[in-house]
């Protein structure tokens, strides 16, 4: 392909709405334009590397033994109500009406029909295991879209769904998805990790994400500094540490004047975060809860959710803490909260051990020394609803965990039951008797995967594709494309290339050499090949790589099977 007759609208400038850095470079390198918040165009560029990613996960998906369909974007409500998630998935689904009034959203994923589906078509065990799969565009209607592709309201996804006999055969499809998602990313060229996970809104029991390391990452993981446990924040266990026994003392008001933080608060009093009680309110599903944590550890929100078995759960504002429990936020704490109103109380396992702790005294200014839990306040339940944290012991092995940044591009999930029993998609066992097949689900985010590469792979000049996804593995240019000389020896090489089966596209703009050179940066191309004086005078090409800025002059003869060794070596280093 020739650029002159592409459509890439490079920008020199990073534009005002893009924040992350795939955002920045994926518009700046013409490869996506934005139409609305959270909903994106992908222009020529952008649609060949999410082809390839899709390429790839068809190859792997094949190989495992899925089978490719395609369902409907558009899901009737009817199917929603059967599984009970129409009124649980909350503002997320885009909800419609047809011009009879019927409702209809726009799928976020699709459980629910291909449910329908196979209890329509499928009715004995003899013809399990099933595993389907489409890549298709779904829809999720954000709260606060943001990073470009990494947190959109349109989007491509890959879902495949296992259907199983029993739950021997549903953990023979996963490791079978868990081995498929691994050759993925791999040849995807990313470096990653596979993560234990939350459920989520899809639910199920067991779960794993496979995460895309990169500094940018919007989520954080922890990882055993001795063994292979890995998880995400939001599943990983927590043990209690620093219990201590002192003799309780009398309980003792103190002014704080302006000690809204642990931080201001600890300086304050010198004592130690860790002698700091800190009170959290929530809102779950309209119900209040005050969540109590160690001063130096942060509430995990969604153990809390899934504790409370709650549909949604939110963090009071300054505000409605102020007017719902007549609490000034930054001085609340547990003692005499449950006279200003009822409020369910959760404890962190480590509350239990606090003694002598300081806690606000729901009063300005004021806080409360030698707090007990048991003897100035009572909670309702304890358990583990804190975040790890760098060097806490590693649930399996007790050596220290350590923390990394990461993007989730794929996430499986054992559903077991939850679906077939719900939805009524019963199978006939080798019994005779009738019960409801086991399944699994298993996405892969396309867009997203993009987005992960160029987070994890990109320096100041631009994106660094990995071979296997980059738009176009070779830029070819000449120097001097006004030349006659230099343009017949470009469109002489181009075609070599394109016999030779090399994926190559010419840069034949009457543009500067300056200008070419930053825009294949930009662009991230692998490797850059360029015609300049050499080539006149002395039959050599100047190749540059784009991963390790390392140039090579090659004679015109051997520039072919370099560049097919070199690409291929560097496919399969990508792809270990």
């Amino acid at each position: 392909m020739r650029v002159t007759r592409m459509l890439i609208p490079t920008l020199r400038e990073v534009p005002a709405e893009a924040d992350a850095i795939s955002h920045q470079l994926l518009l700046r390198a013409g490869m996506v334009r934005r139409v609305a918040a959270g909903v994106y165009s992908l222009l020529p560029l952008g649609n060949r590397v999410v082809k390839k990613i899709e390429k790839i996960v068809r190859e792997e998906m094949e190989r495992a033994g899925g089978t490719e369909l395609l369902l409907p974007i558009i899901q009737p409500a009817e199917v929603w109500h059967e599984s009970g998630r129409w009124n649980v998935y909350g503002p997320e689904l885009f909800r419609l009406q047809d011009r009879h009034g019927r409702d209809f959203c726009l799928g976020p994923t699709h459980e629910e029909l291909i449910t329908t589906l196979f209890r329509q078509e499928i009715k004995s065990y003899r013809q399990l295991p099933l595993l389907l799969y489409q890549i298709q565009n779904k829809y999720r209607d954000e709260r606060r879209p943001r990073f470009g592709l990494l947190r959109g309201r349109e989007f491509i996804m890959k879902d495949l769904y296992s259907f199983d006999r029993d739950e021997e055969g549903l953990d023979i499809s996963y490791r079978k998805m868990y081995e498929a998602y691994t050759r993925v990313f791999s040849r995807c060229g990313l470096v990653f990790r596979v993560v234990e996970a939350d459920t989520g809104a899809i639910g199920g029991t067991n779960s794993h994400e496979f995460m895309v390391l990169a500094d940018t990452g919007e989520e954080e993981l922890v990882f055993c500094s001795l063994c292979d446990y890995a998880a995400n924040t939001e599943k990983a266990p927590c043990r209690p540490q620093g219990e201590q026994e002192e003799e309780a003392r009398p309980l003792q008001l103190v002014a704080t004047p302006a000690a809204r933080t642990v931080d201001d608060l600890a300086s304050y009093l010198g004592v130690d975060a860790r002698k700091i009680l800190k009170s959290l309110f929530f809102d779950a599903d309209g119900e209040p809860v005050v969540v109590l944590v160690r001063g130096d550890r942060s509430v995990n929100e969604t153990k809390v959710k899934n504790f409370l078995l709650a549909n949604s759960l939110e963090i009071a504002d300054e505000v409605e803490i102020l007017n719902r429990y007549g609490v000034p936020m930054g001085f609340a704490g547990p003692v005499g909260l449950r006279e200003k109103m009822p409020v369910k109380i959760l404890g962190d396992e480590e509350v239990r051990a606090l003694s002598n702790a300081v806690a606000g005294a729901n009063r300005v200014d004021y806080h409360y020394l030698n707090v007990n839990p048991g003897r100035d306040f009572d909670v309702d339940v304890y358990g583990d609803f804190r975040t790890a944290q760098e060097g806490d012991p590693c649930p399996l092995c007790g050596a220290p965990l350590q923390v990394c940044r990461g993007i989730e591009v794929g996430h499986i999930f054992k559903l077991g039951t939850k679906y077939s029993e719900a939805l009524k998609a019963t199978i006939i066992d080798e019994k005779g008797n009738e019960v409801p097949v086991v399944m699994g689900c298993y996405g892969i985010g396309i867009t997203r995967t993009m987005a992960a590469a160029v987070e994890q792979k990109h320096d100041q000049d631009g994106i660094i594709w990995p071979v296997a996804i980059a738009p176009y593995e070779v830029v070819l240019m000449a120097v001097n494309q006004g030349d006659a000389l230099h343009a017949r020896y470009a469109e002489e090489l181009y075609r070599e290339f394109l016999q030779a089966g090399i994926d190559v596209i010419y840069d034949d703009r009457l543009e500067r050499p300056g200008v070419k050179f930053k825009d294949a940066d930009l662009i991230g191309y692998p490797a850059r090949v360029v015609i300049g004086k050499k080539m006149v005078s002395e039959g050599l090409l100047e190749i540059k790589w784009r991963e390790t800025g390392e140039t090579v002059l090659k004679k015109r003869s051997e520039a072919v099977e370099y560049l097919r060794q070199k690409l291929s070596a560097m496919r399969s280093r990508e792809g270990e």
